[in-house]
Parts: structure tokens; sequence; C-alpha cells
């Protein structure tokens, strides 16, 4: 359980079961999936063909945009986490990340959880699952970040700046 109570009825908000993380991470997966390609095009529409008029490296892998991929991906996340605590998916089912005093998280946290993120869904979601046996419910980016995710119940739109 969260430590946080709505302060009209002092009801503390339980931690987000695994299956509502795994549809949020879904459909921001494909919000990303779709920043992803306008960034790329414009890359390439922009940056690659007019300024710098360099090939992509053996492959076609190319440094400088995976690199920035992973930073509009952070950016992404960031820009939700540290406003609301959450980003369009979460929105859609009710859950959000915040501190243990209901505040959003900070920048710093957000980097914790975005690169914890990386391995604990990459590796098979072991992460991720990991809440299913932690004591308190916490997946492997709740635990780094020292921050958690809770149910919001229908109708709650407080949140502690």
């Amino acid at each position: 359980m969260s430590s946080f109570t709505d302060q009209a009825t002092h009801v503390p908000l339980p931690n987000a079961p695994l299956w509502r993380r795994l549809a949020a991470m879904f459909y921001d997966s494909l919000l990303v999936v779709a920043l992803m390609m306008v960034t790329t095009g414009l890359y390439h529409a922009m940056i690659n063909q007019w300024l710098l008029k360099m090939d992509d490296a053996p492959l076609g892998i190319n440094p400088y945009l995976a690199t920035l991929l992973v930073f509009v991906t952070f950016g992404f996340f960031a820009c939700f986490w540290t406003y609301k605590g959450q980003t369009l998916g979460m929105q859609v089912w009710r859950i959000r990340v915040q501190n243990a005093d209901g505040s959003v998280i900070s920048l710093w946290q957000c980097l914790l959880r975005f690169m914890v993120a990386i391995p604990a869904i990459g590796l098979a979601l072991i992460g991720e699952l990991w809440m299913k046996i932690d004591k308190k419910g916490k997946t492997w980016p709740d635990r780094y970040s020292m921050s958690e995710v809770v149910e919001l119940p229908k109708g709650f739109y407080g949140l502690k700046q």
C-alpha cells in the first residue's frame, strides 16, 4: 500500500497491479514508436541530408541517431513523470508514479527509473515481475528510484506538487 492518502477520505492508494502497468506500457510503447518514427524522419530530412551530409555507419547503424532516440524517449517519460506523474498510457489505465508522500518524482528519479527499466523490461520482464515476490510489491524501477506506482480510484485527480 502507498503511504499517500487522499486528504478528503484518508484512504491509502494501493500499488498498481501488474496487468495495469503492462497495459500502460503497451499503450505508451505505441506512442514512443510513433515519436521515434517522427524523430527519425526529421533527423534524416534535416540533420543528415541538409546539415551534416554524412553517411550511416556500416550495417545502417547510426550512433548519432541512436543517441538522439534514447534522449527523445527519456524526454517523453521525464516530461510526463515530472509534471503530473502520468504518461498518456498511465492516464488511460489510472495509475501514477509518485514519491511515498504523493509528490511528483524528480528528474533524477526519472533518470533512475528509465535506466533501470531498460534491463527490467528487456530481460523478459523479470524486473517488472519482481513485484510478485517483493514484500512491498515494488518493481526494480520502483526500488531504485525510491518511488511507487499507485492505482488511482475513478475520479481522483489530486496530486501534491
